[in-house]
């Protein structure tokens, strides 16, 4: 076994990496494929998935400094007598949400590459600087450039919530981007990244050369670390985990080839040696919670999304479907995919445990709006779940929803109602990452959520009496004979009705049999 080396926790530069005796996962092979089969390349990956590493990988293969590349797969195929000057810009440092953010950061990274260059400002406008300094590095250098842009859409991202400044940021990037096409002859290679994936009516109608990385499956591993990663470069730091949980936490991202980890999640992992939501915690996805709240998306339709792929690459600041911005964010990726006719279409869900019970504590903590109180009730549910506590189960979710707000009742239909209240339970499940299963199939129908805890079954059907008055929800799932799917693990298995009422907004039955008691309450 190798011996451990550094673990490179925040550093995107290659450089660094190399010369400091960091742990470096070979994605040069790829890179040397991508400049050898194409010249003007997009990729969209989550944030802190080492789009910012590629990318300076890149710059320095194109400015030929061989040494940092021994050893690597790209070093004995790439020609180091032709050095190409690189253009990069980078919008991660600032915040674009205000007035005018945008172009003062487009002149100030300008001024510097200027200085880089030795270039004189002949104009005082983004577009005809960008331009005047390709056409003058060229003809100074006598090689073509290298164009590389880190996070192309945050400048959108940042002011998704003030809808005009990103509009003015998206058409502005526009143009600044249209510069690309307009100026090719002059250009070695150009690749650009961000987390989004607008259309390109949006932003890149004047750059349709693109070629578009994201759902392509020979370059699905360009970001993110493999299982092959995991076992071979990084050997030396499986000695004390569980190798099957470090797959089950943070393993799972896809994008039509070899699933990856997130590289954030896997180094804090091994620097702290305890599992956790590392990647989740780093950013709270506050606007895709007022997303999902404001549309009524319930979270138990969230790991079955069904979407097309047009509606993946839709995304834009006057059309944002719900799937496109939680695939592309990450918190949703695919699990399957079929084709009809001749469009694709994709199922979409959780990518691992990390995002399930996280994403499900987040949507909990909009409802609770107490995150103290919510933490509370999450041990509570635990505790009693421990016991088979099931008088203490129904109050406390009686409790929870005694304390939805009025208003919420009066905004939305009854229609809604029924998955609604089965989403309450089912986030609180989640949160604590246990195995729940929604709308799971039987020869006699779907059983609206399983959970497996405990070496113990507990199937729960759910019902609102306004909609179905005559309907006993635990009587269904003894009709439908939904435990018989589950006999074969000889565990105990807990049926459990819940119904509830429009009226008094909140649970009207709650009962519990199993196979060696009836429970009513």
């Amino acid at each position: 076994m190798n011996p451990r080396k550094k673990l490179p926790i925040g550093i995107q530069t290659f450089r660094e990496i190399r010369e400091d005796n960091h742990y470096y996962v070979d994605k040069t092979q790829l890179a040397l494929d991508l400049v050898n089969d194409g010249k003007h390349y997009f990729l969209s990956r989550p944030r802190r998935f080492g789009k910012s590493l590629f990318l300076d990988t890149l710059k320095e293969l194109f400015e030929g400094n061989q040494s940092l590349f021994e050893g690597l797969a790209v070093h004995d195929q790439w020609d180091w007598s032709a050095q190409y000057p690189v253009i990069r810009f980078s919008f991660g440092r600032k915040n674009y949400a205000s007035i005018n953010a945008l172009q003062q950061s487009l002149h100030q990274q300008l001024t510097s590459l200027e200085d880089t260059f030795s270039v004189k400002q002949q104009f005082d406008d983004v577009g005809s600087r960008f331009a005047d300094l390709i056409e003058k590095v060229t003809a100074k250098t006598k090689q073509s450039v290298v164009i590389l842009i880190d996070e192309y859409d945050k400048p959108i991202l940042d002011a998704l919530s003030q809808p005009e400044i990103a509009r003015d940021n998206r058409d502005f990037l526009r143009g600044f981007y249209g510069t690309i096409k307009d100026y090719d002859a002059h250009i070695k290679f150009s690749f650009l990244t961000g987390v989004s994936k607008f259309s390109k009516v949006s932003l890149f109608s004047g750059l349709n050369n693109l070629y578009d990385l994201t759902l392509a499956p020979d370059f699905a591993t360009l970001c993110g670390y493999t299982d092959h990663d995991i076992d071979t470069v990084f050997a030396a730091e499986l000695f004390d985990l569980d190798r099957q949980e470090i797959r089950d936490w943070y393993n799972g991202y896809n994008w039509l080839g070899e699933g990856v980890y997130n590289p954030f999640d896997i180094l804090q992992l091994f620097k702290n040696r305890e599992f956790r939501a590392y990647w989740f915690e780093t950013g709270t996805p506050t606007f895709l919670i007022e997303q999902l709240m404001q549309r009524q998306i319930v979270s138990l339709k969230l790991d079955s999304l069904f979407s097309s792929s047009s509606m993946l690459s839709s995304f834009d600041v006057d059309e944002m479907t719900i799937e496109a911005l939680l695939f592309q964010t990450g918190y949703l990726t695919i699990k399957s995919t079929q084709r009809a006719g001749g469009q694709q279409f994709y199922t979409l869900g959780y990518p691992n445990q990390e995002v399930f019970q996280s994403l499900n504590e987040h949507l909990l903590a909009s409802l609770v709006q107490d995150r103290s109180a919510q933490a509370v009730q999450t041990v509570r549910l635990y505790e009693l779940l421990l016991v088979n506590n099931f008088d203490g189960l129904k109050d406390l979710f009686h409790a929870f929803f005694a304390s939805i707000p009025y208003a919420w009742y009066t905004n939305n239909d009854i229609q809604s109602f029924e998955g609604y209240y089965a989403s309450v339970f089912y986030s609180y499940f989640a949160s604590l990452g246990l195995d729940v299963t929604v709308e799971d199939m039987t020869n006699l129908g779907r059983i609206d959520m399983t959970l497996q805890f405990n070496q113990q079954v507990y199937i729960f059907e759910f019902k609102v009496v306004e909609l179905v008055p005559e309907g006993n929800a635990l009587q269904q799932i003894k009709n439908k004979a939904y435990a018989d799917k589950y006999r074969s693990l000889n565990h105990p298995i807990h049926l459990i009705g819940v119904e509830f009422s429009k009226d008094t907004r909140n649970i009207e039955g709650f009962e519990v049999a199993s196979d060696d008691y009836p429970h009513t309450s």
